[in-house]
């Protein structure tokens, strides 16, 4: 059980009064000098002490960690990897560093994808205004105009931005195991075009105005001591209130309002506005997916919105640990023929690799993704379903696909 320094320091008081409440006119005099006593305990200093300022570094070097050419994030001085628990029982102290790290990895990924793979950034709405929100996307510079083939990527929910499939990964084994540069260099190796979305950039965050509300009794025609009564009882609410939140969250962080990306606001309306400002207008005859977890679901959810269109241009999806269901989406019986012949999800299985695994829904296969724990006499590694080591399946599964077409 994890007690708190400022409770340790404040539990004898706690108790003496306790004690002092049930005696007598003396004890009550005790009662009111200890009660003195806790009204000059700075409880913002006492709890400062518990947790440490949420005020973290903005750089991979004043976090004092950088990625080694393999690849891996490790500590400058000692060549540790990257420690989670940096102060013992302050896990949300913890937290709070380990997601300031991630937003900077997020902007370290973005340069890799531009200085290493040679991709621009293009913002949207492609009509945006100066002043409006904005949110953008990763292509190749022949992604709109290449003839034959392009290639599109679109990852999962949560934290993770464009480029890449799992922060997790990218902290903890290194970037290969949890971006989208592999996938991003074999498809531009191999003559495609590149498309990177980034549909969960829905929108901008900024500091919520305060609203200073003129209490309606000030206009009143009340007397003003029935007044100052009526105005007492919220105000004494509110310090209790502002009391138990400062004890509570004594670092307490500016209160932010979301200002949401016109058309762009959650990731399945950002599938569709890419394909259509985008995709459906690039040169291609043949346009590919591979699309994780909850990218699954935004790409059924295009097919739904932009059926002909998808059918017309789309060769095949690969899909890896797809969360989508053709059911709760209402996908129509053409949609889910056609996901049969042209889809594949490779899911986590202990199965070896392509094995047919069972599925409830009537769409696309579902097959092993071969994820057995990787035993060597060093160490054991779990693989990803987007690792490296399986860009070679999917990128042969997407190829096949084409020869069938042009042989057909």
């Amino acid at each position: 059980m994890c007690i708190s320094l400022s409770s340790l320091i404040l539990l004898p008081i706690w108790i003496s009064m306790a004690q002092i409440q049930q005696g007598g006119p003396d004890e009550k005099e005790k009662s009111t000098a200890l009660k003195d006593l806790l009204s000059r305990i700075d409880l913002d200093e006492l709890m400062k002490k518990d947790e440490p300022p949420l005020d973290f570094p903005d750089t991979l070097e004043g976090f004092e960690y950088a990625f080694n050419e393999k690849g891996q994030l490790r500590h400058i001085k000692t060549g540790e990897p990257f420690v989670f628990n940096y102060r013992e029982d302050l896990h949300r102290w913890n937290q709070k560093r380990y997601e300031a790290l991630g937003e900077i990895i997020t902007k370290y990924v973005y340069e890799l994808l531009e200085k290493d793979c040679s991709l621009k950034k293009v913002s949207i709405p492609v009509d945006a205004t100066e002043s409006e929100p904005k949110s953008f996307i990763f292509m190749s510079e022949d992604a709109l105009t290449n003839p034959q083939k392009l290639m599109v990527l679109i990852h999962g929910s949560g934290v993770v931005r464009a480029g890449q499939w799992a922060r997790r990964l990218i902290i903890n084994e290194d970037l290969d195991s949890g971006t989208q540069i592999p996938f991003i260099k074999r498809a531009m190796d191999e003559g495609y075009g590149v498309i990177v979305l980034n549909p969960n950039e829905n929108y901008i965050e900024v500091e919520k105005p305060k609203i200073h509300v003129q209490s309606s009794s000030d206009s009143s025609d009340e007397p003003a001591e029935k007044r100052e009564r009526k105005d007492k009882v919220p105000k004494e609410t509110k310090k209790r209130r502002d009391f138990y939140e400062k004890y509570r969250n004594p670092q307490r962080e500016k209160e932010m309002m979301q200002l949401y990306i016109r058309e762009n606001g959650s990731p399945e309306e950002h599938a569709v506005y890419v394909w259509d400002h985008f995709i459906a207008q690039s040169a291609a005859e043949n346009v590919f997916f591979v699309a994780h977890s909850y990218g699954g679901l935004a790409f059924v959810e295009l097919m739904i919105q932009r059926e002909a269109d998808v059918k017309s241009k789309v060769t095949a999806v690969a899909l890896t640990d797809s969360v989508h269901n053709v059911w709760h989406q209402e996908a129509g019986k053409t949609i889910r023929e056609w996901m049969r012949e042209n889809c594949c999800n490779w899911v986590s299985s202990s199965e070896p690799l392509d094995t047919s695994v069972e599925s409830m829904l009537p769409d696309c296969p579902r097959v092993s993704a071969d994820l057995m724990t990787k035993r060597t006499f060093l160490n054991e590694t779990n693989r990803h379903v987007c690792g490296p080591e399986l860009c070679e399946v999917y990128f042969l599964y997407l190829q096949k696909r084409l020869m069938n077409l042009l042989q057909s």
